[in-house]
């Protein structure tokens, strides 16, 4: 049997040069993201969920990257302290959650050193009925009702029961954030 030349074999021609394609409907795909970003977007605008809640777009030419801020609810360990996060919404959301993460340190049991947050609605519970609003309530609920049967941080869960000692702790690591943050 003859040795065969790749590049001879299969002479190159307009059919099986290789092109760029986009996906089917991945076009409206992006469409659909925007629209319904844009959405959650008016709706937070309107009506915020909670007091010491907020998310927008970073910039007004992606509205797939939000920075928002997160006040630890009244009545917390965490009241008075503010939290920046970041929301990234990939291109089958709603689909798929956003992946969500403190950008300023948070000594939590369900977050670690690097802001990655353990919250099930953000993993194996989240529902395309979910949103934005959703998320950030979920987020500030997170700050005083933490899971310590599932933790991030040890030590943090460790402390959790000892409300004097976590507080001591918590405030070691807390930085209030500047007003350009």
């Amino acid at each position: 049997m003859a040795a065969v030349n790749p590049t001879t074999a299969f002479p190159a021609s307009a059919e099986s040069s290789p092109k760029t394609v986009t996906a089917p409907g991945a076009a409206s795909s992006a469409a659909n993201v925007a629209k319904r970003l844009q959405s959650e977007l008016m709706s937070l605008m309107m009506s915020p969920p909670a007091a010491g809640i907020s998310a927008f777009p970073e910039s007004d030419s992606d509205l797939t990257y939000w920075v928002g801020r997160l006040e630890g609810a009244e009545g917390t360990v965490y009241e008075g302290h503010t939290y920046a996060i970041s929301l990234r919404f990939p291109s089958e959301y709603p689909m798929k959650p956003p992946q969500v993460r403190f950008e300023s340190t948070c000594f939590h049991p369900n977050v670690d050193l690097h802001g990655n947050i353990c919250l099930d609605i953000l993993k194996e519970k989240w529902s395309p009925a979910l949103s934005v609003s959703t998320v950030l309530v979920s987020l500030q609920s997170l700050l005083g009702e933490p899971n310590n049967a599932s933790p991030l941080n040890v030590e943090a869960a460790e402390l959790w029961d000892d409300v004097e000692a976590y507080k001591k702790e918590l405030a070691k690591h807390y930085k209030p954030l500047e007003d350009d943050e």
